[in-house]
């Protein structure tokens, strides 16, 4: 399995790579430079993308279901050739109107009354991963690979009635799709569509209780889900339901381990924690998300044309200094706040009540264990590339 080096960027307003390892280490920079000189960025990459960095942009073309598609939602040097209204990955890959019954099909699921169940699960694991951290009296580990990763796997594999072990699985559909998409040869038994396959026609065999098989009994109207739109539902699980939920609790314990006075903000005052879980989603929203232009549109001085990929940066769009009061700031006890690390338009995530619930529990339950803890070697950090951005490496030790 080969990856492809990437080229070096020449300049990050006609060039840029959100792939590139030096885009993960600088996003933030690189999305203020970007607002202030060339708010909506192009490169002849992937066969044409823009890169939007002003609230009021990315909430516009969020919204304009008339000029983009959600056919695709990755950015690859390939085009997605399951059609829409449909796409590869419902509802996300979905347009109206498509779009609003495959999401209504997830939303018992999701609700918050739904949560209820993962509490103590989710509890249990923070708890165990920390016991297995700190066993023999360790006072260093990896804060993400060894906590942060391993949380959303367990919680979406017990959700889907899936093994546990298949946890490594999962990080590696997760790195080939979203870090460094299209870049890696792979073979057609390793690849996700080949497990997603293997799963589904089990669990037809043998259904349970749990959400491919509610999938599988599930309708639209009357008329049965087909598998492939199975398929595609379990695989958005499998992918956005980990990779940005690790990486909201990975970010928020990087920022944790260099601010000591709000690790002890969280452990003397409980109640500001319901207010630092939506600053810490604010200020390290993981997620961007992509459209293809599906008609010609001009955004403030760009031409977009048919096939163009758009990028959706909401953590750019969370950091506008025209959108927020001191944007630029981690303000732990933030009362209006009302960011887009959810996404913005038709497409807010589903899964927003599990992520908050995993980010709330992960933090209330390390602060609880471990009272104060820095950066064992803050260069050995490393932020994942591509559309998700968190800390795929973050080695800490308790002080």
């Amino acid at each position: 399995m080969a990856e492809t080096k990437r080229d070096p960027v020449a300049e990050w307003a006609t060039d840029f790579d959100h792939t590139h390892p030096d885009y993960a280490a600088a996003a933030t920079e690189i999305w203020d430079d970007l607002r202030a000189g060339c708010p909506v960025a192009h490169s002849e990459r992937f066969g044409g993308t823009w890169l939007p960095t002003r609230h009021e942009d990315i909430a516009a073309i969020a919204a304009d279901t008339e000029h983009f598609t959600s056919q695709g939602v990755i950015v690859t040097e390939w085009r997605p050739d399951v059609p829409a209204p449909v796409g590869y990955a419902p509802p996300i890959t979905s347009d109206p109107p498509f779009h609003a019954l495959a999401r209504r099909v997830l939303l018992p699921y999701f609700s918050p009354k739904a949560m209820v169940r993962w509490e103590n699960t989710t509890r249990a694991m923070c708890r165990e991963l920390l016991d297995t951290a700190l066993a023999d009296g360790a006072t260093a580990f990896d804060a993400a690979a060894d906590y942060a990763q391993h949380i959303p796997v367990r919680v979406i594999a017990d959700m889907l009635g899936l093994p546990r072990d298949d946890g490594d699985k999962f990080r590696g559909f997760i790195h080939r799709i979203i870090e460094v998409p299209g870049q890696v040869e792979v073979e057609q038994e390793d690849t996700l569509d080949h497990y997603l396959k293997q799963i589904v026609a089990d669990r037809k065999a043998k259904p349970g209780d749990d959400l491919i098989s509610y999938l599988l009994s599930a309708d639209l109207d009357g008329v049965p889900l087909d598998e492939g739109h199975v398929e595609g539902t379990i695989g958005l699980l499998i992918i956005a339901g980990i990779d940005t939920t690790w990486s909201a609790i990975g970010a928020s314990l990087w920022h944790l381990a260099q601010h000591p006075e709000h690790l002890q903000r969280l452990r003397d005052d409980p109640e500001v924690i319901p207010f630092a879980v939506e600053e810490f989603l604010r200020f390290y929203a993981p997620v961007t998300m992509a459209r293809l232009v599906a008609e010609p549109v001009q955004i403030g001085d760009a031409s977009m044309q048919p096939g163009d990929w758009c990028l959706l940066p909401f953590p750019a769009a969370n950091r506008d200094p025209e959108f927020f009061e001191r944007a630029d700031e981690f303000v732990i006890d933030r009362a209006a706040n009302r960011h887009s690390a959810f996404g913005l338009g038709i497409h807010r995530c589903i899964g927003s009540n599990l992520a908050r619930l995993e980010l709330r529990i992960a933090l209330e339950e390390f602060v609880a264990r471990i009272p104060s803890f820095e950066l064992a070697d803050p260069s050995a950090v490393r932020w994942s590339t591509g559309q998700v951005r968190g800390p795929r490496l973050l080695p800490v030790r308790l002080t």
